[in-house]
């Protein structure tokens, strides 16, 4: 594998001691470095930026099945979008699959094929993909052998959902969409809304199926966390099983909880970019104002890391520090992943550069190696 050796100098470098104008950074094997190596490109003109790593996205789905049934080779769907997470300089990305009784792209099946195709591919690319499941607690025939299927799918974080529509269920309602959730899953609309009142049923089962399946997992020294957390005793809950990490919760209270029981807090970046939740859930922004974000994550758009951060910075809801540190080290830190997130000697040469007149992305580089690169400044690293 060959690896670059250079100095990039003239740039403005976000550095761990802050904002180094017309900077200097050295890169050799992969790392950053003390020292100035190799040849000098000249980067006037351009941020330089640790790379961007996203803790939840599954904004991969539009590639690896465009339209129904139209994808069957799925590894090329996994090459195609880490070339959308370069572009919006993402270098390490976990990708969010769901195994729920939803079907469809979300079903069981589907999962083990998307998993498969990570495992295939993801050695020879440059971006570092990280297979997240995203398991429907009321699925409770699918608990038996899970811990093991994990483990074959090489998942090190899975992440607990409960998508059930219980208030309708519990009043004997049909959901809203149910045909057509139904159809796109291949089952007959009533069947489909039997099976969902049976697993509403069966509700006071899952807990003690929750806390066996976590103590596996904990073994296993997988990474647990819950969705959609809406109280302080859901956290709670979650936290007594293991799991300490916070997704996208819904209200103040369970951001709250989280930060006060030493939980990590995950964010969607389009409610950054949007100016609040499209579901009416907390403001994004009123919670990073608080201090209840550790992370920033892509969600289903891959720009918004990115846009959401330099929102914050320009906006001063932030520095630009800060605003950095949710889509870079903070995420970095939550996944355990302590070789990056920062320009630190020894480090991943992990960076996004940034033109700064535009702010979009020029060039992203992970682990040392070029994984995307257009216009002027390759020319500049070609010369």
């Amino acid at each position: 594998m060959t690896m670059i050796e250079l100095t990039l100098q003239g740039a403005d470098v976000l550095t761990p001691a802050g904002l180094e104008l017309a900077g200097q950074l050295g890169l050799a094997a992969g790392r950053i470095t003390q020292e100035t190596p190799g040849r000098r490109v000249d980067l006037s003109g351009y941020l330089v930026l640790p790379g961007i790593i996203d803790a939840h996205g599954d904004g991969f789905e539009r590639h690896l099945a465009p339209r129904r049934g139209a994808m069957k080779q799925m590894e090329e769907g996994v090459v195609a979008t880490e070339a959308e997470l370069a572009a919006n300089g993402i270098t390490t990305a976990v990708l969010a699959q769901f195994h729920s009784w939803e079907g469809g792209l979300r079903s069981p099946d589907y999962a083990a094929q998307v998993f498969e195709a990570i495992r295939k591919v993801r050695a020879d690319l440059v971006t570092d993909l990280v297979p997240q499941l995203r398991f429907e607690t009321h699925m409770l025939d699918d608990y038996d052998g899970l811990a093991d299927k994990i483990a074959a799918w090489q998942v090190p974080y899975i992440v607990f959902n409960d998508h059930l529509p219980h208030d309708r269920l519990a009043a004997g309602k049909k959901p809203p969409r149910l045909t057509g959730q139904a159809l796109k899953a291949g089952r007959n609309p009533e069947k489909h809304f039997e099976m969902l009142l049976e697993m509403h049923r069966r509700s006071g089962e899952v807990p003690d199926a929750l806390e066996t399946l976590s103590t596996q997992l904990r073994a296993a020294g997988l990474r647990i966390g819950s969705h959609d957390d809406q109280t302080a005793k859901d956290r709670a809950t979650w936290r007594a099983r293991g799991a300490r990490i916070s997704e996208f919760p819904e209200t103040q209270e369970a951001a709250e909880a989280a930060r006060a029981g030493g939980d990590h807090i995950i964010l969607g970046a389009p409610n950054v970019v949007r100016g609040g939740s499209h579901k009416g859930n907390a403001s994004a922004l009123d919670l990073i104002a608080m201090g209840l974000c550790d992370a920033l994550a892509s969600d289903y758009h891959y720009p918004s890391p990115r846009r959401a951060a330099l929102m914050l910075a320009h906006s001063g809801v932030l520095d630009l520090a800060g605003a950095w540190a949710l889509v870079s080290s903070g995420p970095a830190s939550l996944l355990g992943l302590t070789d990056r997130g920062d320009f630190t000697p020894g480090k991943r040469a992990d960076m996004v550069i940034l033109d700064k007149a535009s702010e979009r992305v020029a060039a992203t580089l992970s682990g040392g190696r070029v994984s995307y690169m257009s216009g002027e400044v390759a020319a500049r690293f070609l010369g």
